[in-house]
């Protein structure tokens, strides 16, 4: 029986048929204007791209101009670039104008289709960024592409890894900007820790593409952009707190040891909070109250290294340090170290030097990153079955469109064995017999260690030619990807291996020259050799095709369809012919969690020999089943990672926008005026109860709150004595004599550099309560699922007891603030001090295919927020701190004034 809606597509066809019909009347428009840009020539053609300008600052909107603008520049690509948009690649251009996902089969040249809209958007002047997931591919398709539109007059930057902050600022100021995601938000972390304007590098979010939409969306999503500094040495807390421990008995704690956890129990908390009284460490009533957040840490942390770990199994001293052991396999892991704190904690039972741990200098994900732009789109071969995700996190709509030619390729049902080594047999046999007929091969596996152990498999069964792939060296990965389709060639990657780049059957005739003429000057030897490897590469294609086109053999399921789906999809590019094949076996970690072993129990029944497979469309059927059950589970995982995240995101926005407020601000004396009112207030309220006669009034704690916070001696008690005063005589009092000591502290130093010392206090102050704040929200999160046990929904104890952290910073800041404003005082010549720089830190991205550091050893470095610039003490002028460069803050002063730096030019004190 057919369904309603199944009837109703078929009648009025799907809702995404519609919509791509309903562009078609644009589509023929655009090739109306064909003949008359074709009879332009090149200075009228991008003459077009300044008329189009005047267009927009007239009041033309970017819907009016689309016509025109997609004709321009498939007319402009055909000159620049040898290559004409096919009209399906106008619609996916359109789709992507829109502000939606163009889910465009591999080969269909999305990096072309970025163009159209890309060029359309640039007219606006406010800058377009096209997100690529490597710095090769950035490079590659900026200058590729860089071609069209530098003939149309738009400028182009590229952004990679390792480039100083002038680079970046350049290239951030053209019409259109390539960049990977990873740099992208680093920038925007960095720009968030400058203490100027003019040092930073990005100038807006307006309107960005993402290539590999799914990649950089989804599965990077999972984990944070991250950086991290040394936290301030806590070497004493953690000895306390871990002296304190042994006083514990078994009924005071519990220990899960499946789980790894060990908490306090009802007796244990009280007893704790009485050793932590007597030892001055805790404030407040309750363990548990907001301002000990970072005290609850501490001691569950202590309660682990001592319950749950245990020298020379789980850890071994050696050389004063604390080296971890690998559970799984014994060895000693050197250079690693246990987060969040867990480490110092070992160290302090062990007695051994404590390192300081990383803290959170700034962070981002993805979700909140990418939400930022005014518009975005993306592009990807694989996005329908995550249309959820992208529609509910980024309002993204996934839009198909169809391909230039008809798909012809073969995907065969899956094959499952029995036992793994089965499987791999099977995957060698047909691996020889596939390329001893000269069948180009793609081999996908699951990860790196699985690669590794297949191109083993095959050099012991002495198939020695085949190249390996892990999605590490993204150029080298290109060039072998791109001559994967070469009659005969075996190449094994990992799922993520080579993304970006198209497999073309014979080879890649442009990468084959760039790669073997590389420097070759131009001329008729060139020409000559250029044209003998585009014939060979055309007899090559001829021999792959008689083969049966590329071969995709998946060694295993992985727990996306998408991934699936787009490892197939590297096959049958353009109506080329091809086939593709998983190979499964019950012991795959997939299978494995799905019930196998009723599964393996019912083929043992059914007969199945060894060496035999088992080949079903309903295998295949119940394998999408529990691939959606794992994709529904990953979807609630990152959405609830993202609520939280949300949390911490709206203070985050609300601290990033007050510093542009405070960067931009002309003047903040009001600023800090308002604040030490607040502080006023807040002192007078404390220690002068509302309504309360004047001998209950706390002027002793009143006087020492003014000597601290306002560094005034003030007669407090005088005052209190005197006949008829009230609360609001006090605060007016205070508030006169902390406005004239500010007014006195001004006129002294002047208005120019009374405002740089309130920026640089307020700004300075600002980030180091945030940076403590960014560490409280994560102790906060690491213990608050525990609220659960209560039946108290977790999530809005976060939200509740993160807005009381952020009100407690809040107070902070403003007490902080106006205390070293009223201390501060001028030294000799600071004002020709360079401005403060943001601290130096380490990026972080973990890699969630691989569970690596994308910025780890080897792969980069140390990300310098502000490169300082390091020069010689016989090349600094004493007399021009300009030539000083970067001083460090306990040498000697350049002046010659034999003082440290941070007493002299390079401080106030």
């Amino acid at each position: 029986m057919v369904s309603f809606g199944a009837l109703a597509r078929k009648v009025f066809g799907s809702s995404n048929d519609r919509r791509l019909k309903a562009m078609r009347p644009r589509i023929e428009a655009i090739n109306a204007m064909e003949n008359e840009l074709e009879a332009l020539s090149d200075a009228e053609l991008a003459a077009r791209t300044v008329k189009f300008r005047e267009d927009l600052a007239n009041g033309a909107k970017l819907e009016d101009l689309l016509v025109p603008a997609f004709a321009t520049v498939r007319e402009a690509s055909r000159r620049a670039l040898g290559m004409r948009p096919f009209d399906v690649q106008l619609i996916g251009g359109m789709v992507l104008h829109e502000g939606s996902i163009s889910e465009m089969k591999t080969g269909e040249g999305k990096t072309l289709v970025a163009t159209l809209p890309v060029y359309l958007n640039a007219l606006e002047g406010k800058g377009v960024h096209v997100v690529t997931v490597n710095d090769y591919l950035a490079t590659r398709d900026a200058e590729w592409m860089g071609r069209l539109y530098k003939f149309l007059g738009l400028s182009v930057g590229v952004i990679v890894h390792g480039m100083n902050d002038d680079q970046r600022r350049e290239a951030y100021a053209c019409d259109v900007t390539y960049a990977t995601n990873n740099e992208l938000g680093f920038d925007y972390l960095r720009d968030n820790m400058k203490y100027e304007r003019g040092q930073m590098v990005q100038r807006g979010h307006n309107f960005a593409i993402v290539d590999e939409v799914d990649s950089i969306l989804i599965d990077e999503a999972r984990t944070p952009l991250i950086i991290s500094g040394p936290l301030d040495d806590k070497s004493d807390m953690y000895n306390a707190v871990d002296a304190l421990i042994p006083n514990l008995v078994e009924s005071d704690y519990e220990i899960d040891e499946k789980q790894r956890t060990a908490t306090f129990t009802e007796e244990g908390t009280e007893k704790m909070e009485n050793l932590l009284r007597e030892a001055g460490l805790m404030k407040g009533e309750s363990l548990y109250d907001i301002e000990n957040v970072a005290i609850v840490h501490h001691a569950n942390n202590a309660l682990r290294a001592h319950r749950l770990f245990q020298k020379d199994k789980d850890y071994i001293v050696r050389n004063g340090e604390i080296v971890i052991i690998d559970e799984f396999t014994g060895r000693m892991m050197p250079g690693r170290r246990y987060s969040e704190g867990l480490h110092q904690a070992l160290e302090a039972k062990e007695h051994v030097a404590i390192q300081p741990e990383n803290q959170t200098l700034a962070s981002v994900t993805f979700q909140n990153y990418f939400r930022m732009y005014s518009k975005l789109a993306g592009m990807t071969g694989t996005a329908a079955t995550e249309a959820e995700e992208f529609g509910n996190i980024y309002g993204l709509d996934v839009a198909e469109i169809p391909t230039n030619l008809p798909i012809s390729r073969a995907d065969e049902d899956d094959e499952v064995y029995r036992t793994t080594e089965e499987k791999y047999k099977a995957i060698v046999d047909e691996i020889r017999a596939a390329s001893s007929k000269g069948q180009p091969m793609l081999v996908g596996t699951t990860s790196i260690e699985k690669s590794e152990y297949l191109a083993e498999r095959l050099r012991a069964e002495g198939i020695t030619s085949f190249q390996v792939l892990n999605a590490r060296h993204h150029e080298q990965e290109a060039l072998i990807v791109a001559q994967a389709g070469v009659p005969g060639a075996v190449t094994i990657a990992t799922n993520m291996a080579g993304r970006g780049t198209d497999i073309q059957l014979g080879g890649n005739a442009d990468m084959r020259i760039a790669n073997e003429l590389g420097d070759m000057e131009d001329g008729p030897e060139r020409k000559k050799k250029e044209e003998a490897i585009r014939a060979d590469i055309k007899a090559l294609k001829e021999k792959a095709l008689a083969a049966g086109g590329l071969y995709v053999l998946a060694t295993e399921r992985h727990e996306s369809r998408r991934i699936d789906n787009q490892l197939r999809g590297r096959s049958g590019r353009q109506g080329d012919p091809g086939r593709s094949k998983f190979y499964l076996s019950l012991q795959d970690d997939l299978m494995r969690i799905f019930g196998s072993e009723r599964m393996d129990g019912m083929l043992q029944k059914l007969g199945l020999q060894e060496g035999e497979a088992i080949i079903h469309p309903w295998i295949n059927k119940a394998l999408e089943k529990a691939q959606k059950k794992v994709e529904a589970r990953n979807f609630d995982i990152r959405k609830n990672l993202l609520k939280y995240d949300d949390v911490m995101n709206d203070q985050r926005k609300v601290v990033f926008e007050q510093r542009l407020e405070l960067m931009d601000g002309e003047s903040l004396t009001e600023t800090v005026a308002e604040m030490r009112q607040d502080v006023i207030d807040d002192m007078v309220a404390r220690s002068i109860p509302e309504k309360a006669y004047a001998e209950q009034w706390d002027t002793e704690k009143l006087k020492e709150d003014v000597r601290t916070h306002l560094n005034l001696d003030l007669p407090v008690e005088e005052w209190a004595k005197e006949e008829g005063i009230d609360e609001e005589h006090i605060r007016e009092r205070l508030t006169e004599a902390a406005d004239k000591a500010a007014a006195e502290r001004a006129e002294r130093f002047g208005p120019d550099i009374m405002t740089y010392v309130e920026k640089t206090v307020l700004l300075q102050t600002l980030d180091h309560l945030w940076r403590e704040h960014l560490v409280n929200l994560d102790h906060l999160r690491s213990v608050i699922g525990f609220r659960g046990y209560a039946q108290r929904d977790p999530l809005n104890e976060y939200k509740s007891e993160a807005f009381e952290l952020f009100q407690a910073m809040l107070a902070n800041l403003r007490q902080a603030v106006t205390a070293q404003l009223m201390r501060v005082e001028l030294v000799r010549e600071a004002a020709d001090a360079p401005p403060p720089q943001a601290p130096d830190g380490e990026g972080v991205h973990v890699d969630a295919t691989t569970g690596e550091n994308d910025f780890g050893e080897g792969d980069g470095d140390t990300m310098t927020l502000a490169p300082p610039r390091q020069v010689a003490a016989e090349d600094r002028n004493p007399d021009d701190p300009s030539t000083w460069g970067k001083v460090g803050r306990n040498e000697a002063c350049p002046c010659g004034s034999g003082k440290k730096y941070k007493h002299c030019h390079g401080a106030f004190a």
